[in-house]
């Protein structure tokens, strides 16, 4: 997996650096989560938009994203086009297990009011910036947050394994009680979250059905982490779902006063 630390690096997060609002939603839908032949391909869409699973605002940059193979393999994305509104990108699965596509950002962002009542953002909209330019650009009295943001997706060849589940203690992390990739109706679906390796007590979870451009209401699922920084979740309908977990707290290393965190998936529910 990719890790970008804006700080001290060039590279842009997906978000961090692209010119899109907070409103819209990213997301990597693949086309299925299980296979069993061999030398199977899945081919995914990668897309931050207004709808989850329609492409309508702005295709995911896939140099950012990075797939690994169950025995830790980096594992090149294939047929990558960036069209208009989505990207697309094929994946072979020559191993056995589970497969992991995905990208994780950790950067400083300071916002503050000068002496004449303008407002400042760092870096701005769309930039990125060193360590050395925040020491010189941002000022002591300025509101700094330590943001950390992760998208990562999980197929199988064969029988789910957990290599790629590992986390890495940085930022805010899925801990897989179910596995991913073994979901399905009428059975408890447990996940858990981390920051920095810690309890995501308190974390809002966000879970989507996809299709809810053909309903009345999206029907989002909204759940908050308990002591033990674990959601569950039940669901009767089989179906691709996007999850998104947000967390924020006080617990910052200077010069940042806030600590905040996002991660995205995508579970396939299957037929129990």
């Amino acid at each position: 997996m990719k890790k970008h630390l804006l700080i001290g690096l060039s590279a842009a997060a997906l978000l961090a650096a692209s010119p899109l609002a907070s409103a819209h939603r990213m997301w990597i839908k693949p086309t299925t989560t299980v296979v069993s032949g061999e030398n199977e391909w899945i081919s995914f869409d990668g897309a931050i938009a207004n709808g989850i699973f329609t492409p309508d605002h702005y295709a995911m940059p896939l140099d950012l994203l990075t797939a690994t193979s169950p025995s830790g393999k980096t594992v090149q994305l294939q047929h990558q086009q960036r069209l208009k509104y989505r990207s697309v990108f094929d994946l072979e699965l020559t191993e056995k297990g589970t497969y992991k596509v995905a990208s994780a950002s950790n950067t400083l962002m300071a916002r503050w009011t000068d002496d004449n009542g303008e407002r400042h953002m760092w870096p701005g909209r769309g930039k990125t910036g060193t360590l050395e330019e925040f020491k010189q650009q941002v000022p002591a009295n300025a509101d700094v947050a330590q943001t950390s943001r992760k998208i990562e997706v999980f197929v199988t060849a064969g029988a789910p394994t957990d290599s790629v589940l590992k986390n890495t203690g940085e930022g805010l992390e899925m801990v897989a009680h179910t596995h991913p990739n073994d979901a399905y109706t009428g059975e408890d679906i447990t996940f858990g979250f981390t920051i920095d390796g810690e309890k995501a007590v308190g974390a809002s979870v966000v879970v989507v059905k996809e299709g809810e451009k053909y309903r009345d209401n999206n029907d989002d699922m909204k759940l908050t982490t308990d002591e033990q920084g674990n959601i569950t979740l039940n669901v009767d309908e089989p179906g691709m779902y996007w999850l998104e977990a947000e967390y924020e707290d006080s617990k910052a290393k200077a010069p940042a006063s806030k600590r905040m965190g996002t991660y995205i998936t995508t579970i396939e529910v299957l037929p129990l």
